[in-house]
């Protein structure tokens, strides 16, 4: 399996979210990693100073480690992975784990779902994000619940194979919003359907 890699330097903002107890929706207002809005600077700069000093009184920001992310994509685009210094997050596209409009998954789906699982055991992650997304075809409220049938799907299989009551799960349809592609191509809408699973990287 040919897989192209990509390695880019970004500067993240992680918000994590924590739930208790089982598996269930939070409605409250979260938004998928990596989406979250960056800080805003400390200080206004005067753009029009050549040397770009601080103002009078004014002391530079904390200093920050960038966070390094790699992404390993299948040619086909079917199955993609992306690793942070603090995350790990595995997307899936839609065709691959469901038939058209179903939340039902196949037998070759759960495999794959199954060897996200290994990965989690492998980070030791006690936190698991599910999020489920469609593209803008259709009603919203239709997207909205679909992609959250699919997330619960593929959920499920986790709980079954990591089978470990410690773990807490996030689970979420975004339906159209948050697309990673142009909606007006098939192809674009075929990578904006899609389950995403992420966890954080074990620090060990």
């Amino acid at each position: 399996m040919t897989h192209t890699r990509l390695a880019l330097a970004l500067a993240t903002t992680t918000l994590l979210l924590v739930s208790t107890g089982a598996a269930r929706a939070d409605d409250g207002p979260s938004v998928p990693p990596g989406t979250e809005a960056s800080a805003s600077a400390p200080v206004e700069l005067d753009p029009n100073d050549p040397d770009l000093k601080l103002p009078d009184g004014a002391t530079l920001a904390q200093a920050k480690v960038l966070d390094i992310k790699s992404v390993v994509e299948e040619q086909s685009g079917d199955e993609r992975r992306e690793d942070t210094n603090a995350d790990v997050k595995f997307a899936l596209q839609a065709e691959v784990l469901f038939g058209k409009d179903s939340a039902r998954l196949s037998a070759e789906s759960k495999a794959r779902i199954a060897g996200i699982a290994e990965e989690i055991r492998a980070q030791n992650a006690s936190r698991i994000r599910v999020f489920g997304f469609t593209d803008d075809l259709g009603s919203s409220a239709h997207g909205d619940a679909l992609s959250r049938r699919r997330a619960d799907a593929v959920q499920q299989v986790l709980v079954r194979e990591l089978n470990d009551a410690d773990i807490t799960y996030e689970v979420r349809g975004y339906g159209e919003q948050y697309p990673i592609a142009d909606n007006s191509t098939e192809a674009g809408r075929k990578k904006n359907r899609r389950v995403e699973v992420s966890f954080p990287r074990s620090e060990g």
